[in-house]
């Protein structure tokens, strides 16, 4: 990887072994930039109170309801799998958004722990920005059964998923960007495997 990377990620569609598209490789400038940003986001995000940060989780469902059909066909050119299922999917994550929009406050409410002279608490604080590294077999699901915790736990996301699924990605970042949580909280990294450990 170099700071003047010409390389593209192409996906191919898996019924037909016809190019879908050709996505550019981010220069390391462009990674940088991507990460500076992550973590100034990460900053305000994480003073937002843990209800508020659930209540914005809600509108991410709306985002995605809005996009059903468009997400469902992407995943299914992408990776093969059949519409039905696909659809299916994106409405998994929409009622993961929904649940955890309505009940995720509760799971980080601070808890006492009863020990013997001494009073003890389990606070939950975000760790910051956290990469992904994620599968291909469910481009959407897979993203979303980490993302949403994540963001609930006032953490901001890097994802780097699996490259013959890069168009999922960045429709992943395109409904978290329709939504009204921040700009930023989640980035996708357009890289190559072979960089993956250099920019770990």
């Amino acid at each position: 990887m170099t700071s003047t990377d010409t390389r593209t990620i192409v996906t191919i569609n898996p019924a037909t072994n016809e190019p879908l598209q050709h996505y550019p490789v981010l220069t390391d400038t462009e990674i940088e930039q991507v990460l500076a940003e992550t973590h100034a986001t990460g900053l305000t995000w994480r003073r937002v109170a843990t209800e508020e940060r659930a209540r914005l989780l809600g509108t991410v469902a709306d985002a995605l309801e809005a996009r059903r059909q468009e997400l469902a066909a992407l995943v299914t050119a992408e990776m093969g799998k059949p519409l039905a299922e696909a659809v299916a999917e994106v409405d998994k994550c929409v009622s993961q958004c929904r649940h955890y929009a309505e009940d995720g406050a509760s799971y980080l409410q601070p808890k006492s722990i009863a020990v013997p002279a001494q009073s003890c608490q389990i606070v939950y604080e975000p760790l910051g920005v956290i990469l992904a590294v994620m599968p291909w077999n469910f481009p959407l699901w897979q993203v979303f059964r980490f993302a949403i915790p994540a963001l609930l736990a006032g953490n901001t996301v890097l994802l780097k998923h699996a490259p013959n699924v890069t168009g999922s990605a960045l429709a992943i970042e395109a409904v978290i960007e329709a939504s009204d949580l921040p700009d930023g909280v989640l980035r996708t990294l357009v890289i190559d495997d072979s960089d993956v450990p250099a920019v770990a």
